[in-house]
């Protein structure tokens, strides 16, 4: 982990040759520093409506064979650079966005086309491994080089899955074996043939009643078993039959913090107290309780490290297992590799979930006894992807070469500050602006917050919603002061159309 922030600030910038087709701003001549894309444009440029005429055609094709109906824009990523996202019509716009807070390293980054261009991964793309059978003979040395290089502070193990979801539910199967292990009486105990019995009729004690303790306004993924603990829109769970397992409170803090600190206090004790009680008291033990960092779905939701340093210490003392959910907020975007640094952990989460950035998916653990005691219970054909590994090992060297993660740090109290000008200006456009500290992972509630999100297009920017009336910016670790100089202009002009 230390290793990804020791890298020398030398290399931190590259040239940057702006394009000529991109539209110079005032705004990006503010400042002397350069980007780290030698061909990225120096500012967004749209000429015509969007979605313009080529973009609806192509959705229209698009949609007789795929559904388009979440359709955010059609994307030519052939002229999509660093942080710029291209349509099919020829406009570019400053993506703060960044699909689903996904690309941590910019569109077409040169050192990623090296790692896909490799050997390596064609070897790894033309003959995918059944990993849990076939693994390949330098399967442990990209995981030590790359996946477990950035590993969390206290936990040197891995498990390797597809997606942020699929990480989660695979944690939530650890997670309940270890919890049917302690109360067998330890790793070696035998299974009776009662339990082998009657989980085959999805009975207990084969099939225990157990649960996972989650939080309101919660997003921990769509899948079947992650959708129980997904609790921030309804959309994502009508008509799936849901597990019966607990809800706790996630705070809900009062901006500006400075003004609230009594009050925001006392709320994040009561939710702990409830956590508590409930992991106490369910009628389905608790053998697990899930956060994200921040509620990034549900609103960007935000809490203080003493309420994640007295959930730590909840579970400790009531022997359930602490699972952090770092697949949005990890790898980087506040500014810390991971969120939970910032939480100052007297001992470190059981198990840390991750995806989006990493390009890969997973959980990090420590203790040995999660691993099962049986092959084949943690299993499946793929459990994970080598080629998507060897990306992350990729992005992984980016952050270093170019000191990204103190980029993002330094960027973001940059963007923090500029926010909090406009938000003095257009007060009624900005309400609880939130994210000081925390890189560029900032949010703030307004209430013409779809309006906003629509049109912010027009003025060359891509950006998203969170909850029901959360912006929330998720810009590439590349993201540098002049972008967020770029984005401040634009954002004022957008509040003028709105």
């Amino acid at each position: 982990m230390a290793s990804v922030l020791r890298c020398s600030s030398k290399l931190r910038f590259a040239a940057r040759i702006p394009v000529a087709r991109a539209l110079s701003t005032t705004a990006a001549l503010r400042t002397s520093e350069k980007s780290f894309f030698s061909n990225e444009p120096s500012g967004p440029s749209v000429s015509t409506a969007i979605p313009g005429p080529k973009n609806q055609a192509a959705a229209a094709e698009l949609n007789q064979v795929f559904d388009v109906r979440s359709l955010n824009m059609l994307t030519d990523y052939s002229q999509s650079v660093g942080n710029y996202i291209a349509d099919l019509d020829g406009n570019i716009l400053l993506d703060v966005y960044a699909q689903i807070a996904s690309i941590p390293v910019g569109y077409n980054n040169p050192h990623l086309q090296q790692v896909a261009a490799s050997p390596e991964m064609t070897r790894a793309l033309i003959n995918r491994p059944a990993l849990g059978n076939f693994p390949s003979a330098d399967w442990a040395q990209i995981l030590k080089t790359g996946v477990l290089k950035a590993a969390p502070k206290g936990l040197d193990q891995v498990f390797t899955a597809m997606a942020g979801s699929d990480a989660n539910e695979t944690a939530y199967k650890a997670a309940f074996m270890y919890y049917r292990q302690q109360q067998r009486g330890g790793h070696d105990v035998e299974f009776t043939e009662e339990e082998l019995q009657t989980t085959m009729a999805n009975q207990s004690p084969g099939s225990p009643q157990l649960s996972i303790l989650s939080f309101r306004s919660a997003f921990h993924g769509r899948l079947f078993g992650s959708l129980s603990t997904t609790r921030s829109k309804a959309i994502h769970k009508l008509d799936i039959p849901a597990f019966d397992w607990p809800q706790a409170t996630f705070p809900k803090l009062k901006y500006p913090l400075e003004d609230h600190v009594q009050e925001n206090a006392q709320e994040e004790q009561r939710c702990l107290q409830e956590v508590e009680r409930l992991i106490k008291e369910y009628h389905n033990p608790v053998a697990a309780v899930v956060v994200e960092p921040i509620q990034s779905e549900g609103g960007d939701n935000h809490a203080s490290p003493a309420f994640f340093q007295g959930l730590r210490d909840i579970t400790k003392r009531n022997n359930v297992l602490f699972i952090v959910d770092e697949v949005q907020t990890g790898v980087g975007a506040t500014g810390k590799f991971w969120a939970h640094d910032h939480w100052n952990l007297t001992t470190p989460p059981d198990m840390v979930t991750f995806s989006k950035k990493a390009q890969t998916a997973g959980y990090y653990y420590g203790n040995p006894a999660l691993r099962p005691n049986k092959p084949y219970r943690q299993f499946n054909t793929w459990m994970g992807d080598p080629a998507r590994a060897l990306i992350f090992r990729g992005i992984i060297e980016e952050i270093e070469r170019l000191d990204l993660v103190e980029n993002t740090r330094i960027t973001g109290d940059y963007l923090y500050a500029g926010l909090e000008r406009l938000a003095q200006k257009y007060p009624e456009h900005f309400q609880n602006l939130r994210g000081k500290g925390q890189g560029t992972f900032i949010a703030w509630d307004t209430p013409k917050r779809d309006q906003f999100v629509a049109k912010a297009k027009s003025v060359g920017v891509n950006i998203g919603g969170s909850g029901v009336s959360a912006v929330r910016l998720r810009p590439m670790l590349i993201f540098q002061q002049h972008h967020a100089d770029i984005l401040l202009e634009r954002i004022e002009q957008l509040l003028k159309l709105i």
